[in-house]
């Protein structure tokens, strides 16, 4: 029986929660909250103390459960830049859900170190970097020195979409992300 009380407890301080939640989720001018920290958010407008904590504590209570299930992911700004510079040179418009401060923290270029190169069939040089990223040169300009594992590249976006490639300081070629 205590156990029904309190489930009867919680469906009342989550039904005063209701309007303030349904309120926030009709924002348009930003991207959707998830309900359970829209549920957090809608108990601060609970004027009764009592009440107002007991709506904290099972929002919470919410918002710890979806997170340790999964359906809630929690990034920090570190987590989403390191995702943003693991995806650079993608489009990948899903990536706006990293964008919650107003102003997005796109990186134009990158520095990194090259695991391996090689060229391919085409005679164009194809870079791996150490995080994995797999850049291949588009273009027909001929590298000085070939690139190794230690090299730098730096990958800096350039117009309509393109990049240029410098390794180890060389005459920049350009180049598209391919893994």
């Amino acid at each position: 029986m205590p156990h029904f009380r309190s489930g009867l407890k919680l469906a009342a301080v989550l039904a005063l929660a209701a309007p303030a939640v349904a309120a926030a989720q009709a924002r348009t001018d930003e991207a959707p909250r998830a309900a359970q920290l829209e549920a957090v958010a809608a108990c601060r407008t609970i004027a009764d103390s009592t009440q107002r904590l007991a709506c904290f504590d099972a929002a919470a209570a919410q918002l710890m459960e979806a997170e340790q299930s999964g359906e809630v992911v929690v990034v920090s700004r570190a987590q989403a830049q390191a995702a943003r510079r693991q995806a650079f040179g993608f489009s990948l418009p899903s990536l706006s859900i990293f964008d919650r401060t107003g102003r997005p923290e796109e990186a134009d270029r990158i520095t990194a170190e090259v695991d391996r190169a090689y060229q391919n069939a085409n005679a164009k040089w194809v870079v791996v970097l150490t995080d994995g990223a797999v850049w291949e040169q588009i273009d027909n300009e001929s590298l000085l020195k070939k690139p190794k594992a230690g090299s730098k590249a730096e990958i800096r976006k350039a117009a309509l979409g393109s990049f240029f490639m410098n390794l180890d300081g060389q005459r920049a070629v350009r180049a598209r992300r391919v893994k």
